[in-house]
């Protein structure tokens, strides 16, 4: 985790920097400057549009009573788009645009369903506690002996009264 942080705080702004010199030396900086105005002009359209379209999904598979899983992807995709688009640079233009538009949002929700489920599993493994021989492990902790016993009814001995040795029934103590 902490080396996202790392790329997300200063590898891509130093990124994002670089590639907006490179434009301004190409095209000239007032021409990089507008550019740059008119992608988050365009992204936040786009984002309004595609944001609202999200919306209405997602209260459309609520109130039919289904489970939501492709409209809130698509709900959190276009958040996190519109926060890119947002963001002055054209690298996080270029995920943004990827993370909005109706027409590339599946394969990035694809990536998302893979990126969640490869990270569920990493902490599935990293949270259960494995023997040499393989399998789970004791808990850490006090152990106590047990059994499972079925209580569905009263046991009786041979005279007829409850017997105390019987399924469900505490054994001396």
């Amino acid at each position: 985790m902490g080396a996202v942080l790392v790329v997300l705080f200063l590898v891509i702004p130093v990124v994002e920097i670089y590639v907006i010199v490179q434009v301004g030396q190409a095209i000239g900086a007032l021409p990089t400057v507008l550019l740059l105005v008119l992608e988050s002009l365009l992204g936040a359209w786009i984002v309004k549009r595609e944001g609202s379209r999200a919306w209405d999904a997602l209260r459309e598979a609520v109130s039919t009573g289904r489970l939501p899983n492709r409209e809130v992807a698509d709900a959190a995709l276009v958040l996190v788009g519109g926060t890119l688009l947002l963001t002055p640079g054209f690298v996080t233009d270029v995920f943004g645009f990827f993370f909005v538009l109706p027409m590339t949002r599946p394969l990035a929700r694809r990536g998302l369903g893979w990126l969640l489920l490869r990270r569920a599993r990493v902490v599935t493994v990293r949270r259960a506690t494995w023997r040499p021989g393989g399998g789970p492990s004791e808990p850490p902790g006090r152990v106590v002996p047990g059994e499972v016993v079925d209580d569905s009814g009263p046991h009786r001995d041979g005279d007829g009264r409850p017997d105390d040795k019987g399924p469900g029934r505490a054994a001396g103590g």
